[in-house]
């Protein structure tokens, strides 16, 4: 393999690499980036197994060829470099030599022959969506994901696709966020999947620069494309939970909170709570509200009042504050309802005034207090 190629477009395309490429693995090939020079042009190729990535480089081919260089020397040198002319060569050796202006430099490649094989999208089918629609359904649900690697089936979002509806859904066991969008119409798949955070994320990253999305939905995989780099993800095959099952249907006790104001209280206080249960409690009364914690550990404590519409009878509730932080953050409206049932019973919390074409909701489980 011999290519040509300007500094700048080389490092942009390691650094969207990077986003596949394990820091470290026990498998050596996968720190390397596949290089396959053809007539057609340069692609360059990262994995991690769950993730693969192909992006597509502007480059002068001066001889065909693939081989496998390490990734986290290739992004080094190039850091560490002006903006100049590279030119990457290969022998059969799988050697590669970087040769610029003011340098030359080597380094042990491995036969392209070793890196994994590109995923195989079986039996895949079209899912056509807007990038806004998109974007709405991964930011309101991938914080909830789960990094419980016993629980494999939580550490990816539920995407149920209907005839006029698409719904996420992500949650760890803690907390539950469910977003539903009207604004979509099947072009002929129907079925769910449930796909896993890098994906989502690496996605996210991507969208705004088009109006439509395309997936394809295979038996193992899916993939989407984006300018000049395509996304590849295995699909989580595990059976999701029945999570409308644990909705709750007779919370009575209804809190009416300006969600700003409640998210600063929870940050506040939530500073003198014990750092590994994070618990504050809320004092809900006819008489007045609260937020407490207390912190025997480092002999901390904090209370405010906050000014809530409550209807219902005293309730003494704790919750995890970074949990509810993020329910309040992920919610758009200037205010939020909760509703409630019993200390140690789930609660909902949704805006007060949903976006058209949007349901939000998020659950979330309060913990024991000793009051």
């Amino acid at each position: 393999m011999n290519i040509s190629i300007a500094k700048g477009t080389f490092q942009e395309a390691l650094q969207k690499l990077g986003k596949a490429t394990p820091a470290r693995s026990t498998v050596p090939i996968l720190n390397t980036i596949l290089f396959t020079a053809e007539e057609t042009g340069l692609t360059m190729r990262a994995t991690d197994l769950e993730i693969t990535l192909v992006v597509n480089v502007e480059a002068k081919i001066d001889e065909q060829g693939s081989v496998a260089i390490p990734y986290r020397r290739l992004m080094e040198i190039t850091n560490a470099m002006p903006e100049t002319d590279m030119s990457i060569q290969s022998d059969d050796e799988s050697r590669v030599r970087i040769e610029t202006g003011f340098g030359s430099y080597d380094i042990a490649g491995s036969n392209s022959d070793e890196f994994p094989s590109l995923p195989e999208v079986d039996n895949k089918q079209e899912v056509v969506i807007g990038s806004d629609t998109l974007g709405r359904l991964i930011g309101k649900t991938v914080f909830a994901l789960s990094a419980d690697e016993l629980k494999p089936a939580l550490m990816g979002a539920l995407f149920q696709f209907g005839s006029n509806d698409i719904t996420a859904v992500a949650t760890d066991g803690h907390r539950l966020s469910i977003c539903e969008r009207k604004d979509y119409t099947s072009k002929g798949y129907a079925g769910e999947v449930i796909v896993p955070k890098k994906f989502l994320q690496l996605v996210s990253q991507q969208l705004g620069e088009e109006e439509e999305v395309v997936l394809w939905v295979g038996d193992n995989h899916l993939t989407v494309s984006f300018d000049g780099m395509t996304i590849f993800s295995r699909i989580i095959d595990e059976r999701y939970p029945d999570y409308r099952s644990v909705l709750p249907q007779g919370n009575d006790k209804i809190v009416k909170a300006d969600r700003g104001n409640l998210l600063a209280a929870v940050k506040r206080v939530s500073i003198f709570s014990n750092r590994a249960t994070k618990q504050i409690t809320l004092k809900l009364s006819s008489e007045g509200n609260s937020i407490s914690t207390e912190d025997p550990e480092s002999a901390s404590s904090a209370e405010e009042k906050i000014g809530l519409e409550y209807e219902g009878e005293e309730l003494l509730i704790g919750y995890n504050a970074a949990y509810l932080g993020d329910l309040l953050s992920h919610l758009d409206t200037d205010s939020v309802i909760m509703k409630l049932k019993t200390p140690i019973s789930a609660g909902l919390i949704i805006p007060e005034t949903q976006v058209e074409n949007e349901e939000i909701t998020m659950l979330l489980m309060p913990m024991r207090t000793s009051g």
